[in-house]
């Protein structure tokens, strides 16, 4: 445990993202946590953008968030406020879901967070805005 770790049940700003629509057909290969302050907007994300829209943006950071999307369109975002926020992720993707909705993410394929500290895959939602730029 490093001094940058958090003590064993303080504050953990992120959570697991439910997947749209129920349980995925297949198993995700990375966790998906949202920012607790963007969780009610995650949880009204089918309602507002629809399920179809969802479900693509939960397959594509799923199974393969450093790579373009299938459906839709990503951006590496510039600028230094849009670099890695933790050791080993990748800068910020800006994700537009819909016409007017753009979601942020950072992911890392092998980080060792949480409370076993195994190895694993992980995507940070950051921010989700579902309103006009």
């Amino acid at each position: 445990m490093t001094d940058r770790d958090p003590e064993p049940g303080s504050y953990r700003p992120f959570v697991a993202a439910r997947a749209p629509g129920g349980r995925p057909a297949n198993k995700p290969t990375y966790r998906v946590l949202v920012h607790r302050q963007y969780l009610d907007t995650w949880n009204e994300l089918v309602d507002r953008v629809g399920i179809t829209s969802a479900q693509q943006f939960w397959e594509h950071v799923a199974t393969t968030p450093g790579k373009p999307p299938g459906v839709g369109s990503s951006t590496l975002l510039r600028g230094k406020h849009h670099g890695p926020k933790w050791p080993g992720y990748s800068r910020t993707i800006h994700y537009e879901i819909s016409g007017a909705g753009r979601i942020d993410y950072q992911y890392c394929n092998d980080t060792k967070e949480g409370e076993r500290g195994d190895a694993h895959p992980v995507v940070k939602i950051l921010t989700i805005d579902l309103g006009s730029h």
